[in-house]
């Protein structure tokens, strides 16, 4: 089933939030990255403590990502642990990469 991500006006260009609306309430979330993975896109979303700060555990969340017919943004659960396991790996490269170019 798709969820709907809604934008949520950033305070600046780069810190682009979205509000998911899951079972146990909403949750906002800071848009980490949209990527490629085995033909597919997936978003990394860092959900954000009641102060909008980045969450302690660093815990991410990884959708499916897609845009509909009329070109919003749209997010699926990944619902196969292969699928997980290749968006995770990918993402985790991201990360590696980013890190390399860091130093």
């Amino acid at each position: 089933m798709a969820e709907k991500a809604t934008p949520v006006t950033p305070d600046e260009a780069d810190d682009i939030r979205v509000t998911l609306d899951l079972d146990n309430g909403s949750v906002e979330c800071k848009i980490i990255t949209i990527f490629d993975a085995d033909h597919m896109d997936y978003i990394a979303l860092l959900p954000l403590d009641k102060n909008g700060n980045e969450n302690e555990s660093c815990e991410v969340y990884l959708y499916r990502y897609f845009e509909d017919e009329e070109g919003l943004p749209r997010i699926e659960n990944i619902e196969s642990d292969d699928e997980y396991e290749a968006a995770a790996d990918r993402f985790d490269e991201l990360l590696d990469d980013e890190m390399f170019d860091d130093i």
